[in-house]
């Protein structure tokens, strides 16, 4: 960073001048400026002040460890960056310490000891004797045509000689001091608008990162800032429609703390529209903002939409995202493992949890989730077709049991059609990030669940099968044959509906010789397939269906849809299906606050490197010497110059000048 240029002064070795020379080196400058850079990649690719789970799935248990060593989740934030940071203003400090006394004389000095010799040696010079010219016309001359080319100079009298030294675009070495005053002042920005206040009070105690999962109402003193404790901060919250909050959240590595504000923000309505696609096509928020101080009585109103945010007192709010702010839903639980097929009425709302199941093994419902619209492909578009179809609203949630290992939903509200019959589509995942695996429960005449789910609760009622098979004929003449077979068929609907065919596969496997396996696996699915297409005619008969024309074909396509669903119940993992019924949706939308107390600090600094930038590559710092002696009724004059930048354009320029001397003189 420094001016290579410029003269180095003549100081001693001492231990402090060591120090100064190795701070306002070039290479530690460099070096710094590098590393800041790399930094700035990491910051800008790698999604910043995330969740910590969600680098864990990402990077995996190792990776995120080491990458949290680094500080990498928070790299503006990081002590080492912040340090670095440091290390390049004091850096450019010294340089500008250094520099700056000896290009101030550089700027100010003309130069008027030269030799003779020095000025011949220049690429740009001119030498002539003038017979009847007196040095002092020469020089008026001289000075006249310096005049009129923007030239500022300087006589010197050595006795058998005089130097004009002559000077033009001297300040632009001030390009160099303000391209390096621009870093200092940019950096220092910098530390105003980064953590480092946030650091210094962690590192003093004033402030601990809270980890726990509270409310905003619960966090203790210690993880709260102040209005104006810290100059800059960038906070985040999710306000629901009709809710107000006087405060943001700060997300700080595994945790976050609270910064209050001196005003309220309330959100009066929410929009947002959609592209074709499903994904958001804007969004914005009707806010108010309440400030007793300084509004009285009267909020505020206010529109904020993406990239127009609203500045009030300092603090610039931005639309950021929105989500759910507490819908509320009424759902039906169908219960899938037990012989009843009534469902139980469920309320809740979005963000709340709930204990449902037994006593002893109790479940924790999680609602996490309500989307009013689905715009997903259409099932069985070509690859490039933009066809959509809106599968209506949705919810997720979470299954979570007293080990704390919970299972993740997604339930649309309404049947969907695929290829030509309904369902009601419930999707399943065991880890975040994983794909879902759908189940598919066929929707009956009345568009509702009800038929397969006594279908599945007669399966599963062990009563209710005993005494089924009591009154159905089994294919034989003794009883002991009809008891064993019937036997058979309970055995093989407990298998399918405990793991599916794949559990009755696996049971054929360890009872039957490998020799007979393929045959008796073909008659135990054939004997299983039959005996639920008898209980699910049954099923039929309760809903006083007529089946004296034999089953329909639509009953029979249900059939077939009803054993693919009962195939899967097993690996759903939950006690029960649950429906969404209706639901009041209430919309929250996330704000983003910010206050930048370095931002006024950093445009300055960028209005410093603008300049400096311009000055140092559209300047040129340019010298003349004129040396004029007496030689016996003549005048030694010799012309010579340099420019600092533009080469060409000086050739350009001397030559123009020398042609005017010369015309001048009348050589």
């Amino acid at each position: 960073m420094n001016d290579t240029t410029a003269c180095k002064p003549a100081h001693p070795r001492t231990l402090g001048w060591v120090w100064l020379e190795f701070f306002g080196s070039m290479n530690l400058a460099i070096t710094l400026l590098v590393v800041i850079a790399v930094a700035s990649v990491i910051g800008t690719v790698l999604q910043q002040n995330q969740p910590y789970p969600d680098y864990v799935l990402k990077f995996g248990p190792f990776w995120f460890e080491v990458f949290r060593q680094l500080g990498l989740y928070d790299v503006y934030g990081a002590g080492w960056f912040i340090g670095i940071l440091a290390f390049l203003i004091l850096s450019t400090s010294v340089c500008i310490y250094r520099q700056a006394p000896i290009l101030w004389r550089e700027m100010t000095r003309f130069r008027t000891l030269v030799r003779l010799e020095s000025l011949r040696g220049f690429h740009q010079q001119a030498e002539w004797c003038l017979p009847g010219q007196g040095t002092s016309r020469v020089q008026e001359i001289v000075e006249g045509l310096l005049r009129i080319s923007g030239y500022r100079w300087r006589v010197e009298d050595h006795g058998d000689h005089r130097v004009i030294a002559a000077t033009k675009g001297r300040f632009s070495r001030l390009g160099y001091l303000c391209t390096h005053a621009a870093i200092v002042v940019i950096g220092i920005g910098g530390l105003l608008d980064g953590n480092l206040w946030l650091k210094l009070k962690e590192w003093s105690g004033d402030l601990r990162i809270e980890t726990r999962d509270l409310a905003a109402r619960d966090l203790p003193p210690e993880s709260r800032l102040t209005p104006g404790a810290v100059p800059a901060f960038r906070g985040h919250v999710m306000l629901p429609e009709g809710a107000a909050a006087n405060f943001v959240f700060l997300r700080i590595r595994d945790g976050f703390v609270l910064q209050e504000l001196p005003f309220a923000i309330e959100l009066k309505d929410f929009q947002v529209t959609y592209y074709d696609t499903g994904q958001p096509k804007s969004f914005a928020s009707q806010v108010l903002i309440h400030d007793q101080e300084h509004l009285g009585d009267q909020p505020l109103a206010a529109t904020i939409r993406v990239n127009h945010p609203l500045v009030y007192r300092g603090y610039a709010i931005y639309q950021s995202d929105f989500g759910d702010g507490g819908s509320k839903l009424d759902m039906q639980a169908w219960p899938l493992l037990a012989p009843q097929a009534e469902p139980v009425v469920v309320r809740g709302e979005i963000g709340n949890t709930l204990k449902i199941g037994e006593t002893a093994a109790p479940l924790t419902l999680e609602l996490d989730q309500f989307r009013l619209f689905n715009l997903l492909p259409e099932p069985g578009a070509q690859p490039g077709e933009r066809k959509f179809r809106n599968f209506g609203p949705s919810f997720g949630f979470k299954l979570r049991n007293a080990a704390g290992e919970a299972r993740e939903y997604f339930n649309y509200m309404a049947p969907a059609q695929l290829e030509g019959r309904w369902f009601y589509i419930s999707g399943m995942r065991t880890q975040p990030g994983e794909p879902f695996t759908y189940l598919h429960i066929p929707a009956d005449a009345k568009n509702s669940p009800a038929r397969f789910l006594r279908f599945n609760a007669r399966l599963r009622d062990g009563s209710w099968l005993h005494d089924w098979l009591a009154r159905s004929p089994a294919p034989g003449d003794t009883s002991d044959f009809q008891h064993d077979f019937n036997q058979v068929r309970l055995n093989l609907l407990e298998l399918f509906t405990q793991g599916g065919f794949a559990a009755v596969t696996e049971r054929a496997k360890a009872v039957v010789p490998a020799d007979r396996l393929k045959e008796a696996t073909t008659l135990y699915l054939s004997i299983l397939r039959d005996t639920l297409a008898e209980v699910f005619i049954e099923v039929l008969r309760e809903e006083n269906i007529d089946l004296a024309q034999g089953v329909a074909e639509r009953e029979e396509a249900f059939f077939n849809d009803a054993v693919s669903a009962l195939a899967v119940l097993p690996n759903y993992g939950s006690p029960f299906y649950l429906q969404l019924s209706t639901f009041q949706q209430v919309e929250a939308s996330g704000l983003q606050v910010t206050r930048s107390g370095g931002a006024v600090v950093v445009y300055i600094g960028f209005a410093l490197l603008i300049i400096g930038v311009f000055v140092m590559f559209y300047t040129s710092h340019r010298r003349l010497w004129i040396w004029l002696a007496d030689e016996e009724d003549a005048t030694r004059m010799v012309l010579a110059g340099v420019g600092s930048r533009r080469p060409v354009e000086f050739v350009g320029e001397f030559a123009a000048l020398k042609a005017a001397l010369e015309q001048r003189i009348g050589i």
